[in-house]
């Protein structure tokens, strides 16, 4: 309610954890391998900044974000979403709609769920990816970097709830969800 979170703080999870299993759309994404007789299925999630943000800001996609990950096997994101995503979170502190006890709720949570995520660097094959993504789509540069990052780490899923930065991510071969702007 209102007087428990003033400043649309999203539920805060204390760590990340595959706990669902894939189903319908997820299923058809996932590869599967087997396990001691068993069928192991694998979802590898890739979350832009601005749906990670979702995570911890109670906004438009919030709740999306809390299903998709729990059928994912595993999360990546790219080494520039921790800044991007704190960045998110100072701005709506400055404006007075997260108070400084959400922040740090907020930040500590965002620090735990890195800890269990495959963080994708920029390295030489990303930049690559990055430059020919700038050449064919109308992107910003670390728009481009978190799509080529997810092409790297070959993802099976894309979400961000940027448009364009969607866009070039399907156009780039890659499976996409659209989340709505915040």
């Amino acid at each position: 309610d209102c007087q428990d979170n003033p400043c649309g703080l999203a539920r805060v999870p204390t760590r990340l954890e595959a706990t669902g299993t894939p189903s319908g759309d997820a299923r058809r994404l996932a590869g599967q391998s087997c396990v001691g007789g068993e069928a192991v299925v694998t979802l590898n999630i890739f979350l832009d900044s601005s749906a990670l943000a979702k995570r911890y800001i109670q906004e438009p996609g919030s709740d999306r974000v809390e299903e998709i990950l729990l059928g994912a096997s595993s999360l990546g994101v790219s080494m520039i979403c921790l800044s991007e995503v704190i960045s998110a979170l100072c701005r709506r502190r400055r404006d007075g709609r997260l108070l400084q006890q959400q922040y740090l709720r907020a930040k500590q949570a965002l620090f735990e769920d890195l800890a269990d995520s495959s963080i994708i660097g920029v390295t030489e094959p990303v930049t690559v990816r990055a430059v020919e993504l700038l050449e064919r789509w109308p992107l910003r540069s670390s728009d481009s970097l978190q799509v080529a990052s997810a092409a790297e780490w070959s993802a099976d899923l894309f979400v961000s709830a940027d448009k364009r930065q969607c866009a070039a991510a399907r156009g780039y071969g890659l499976q996409v969800e659209a989340l709505p702007v915040g």
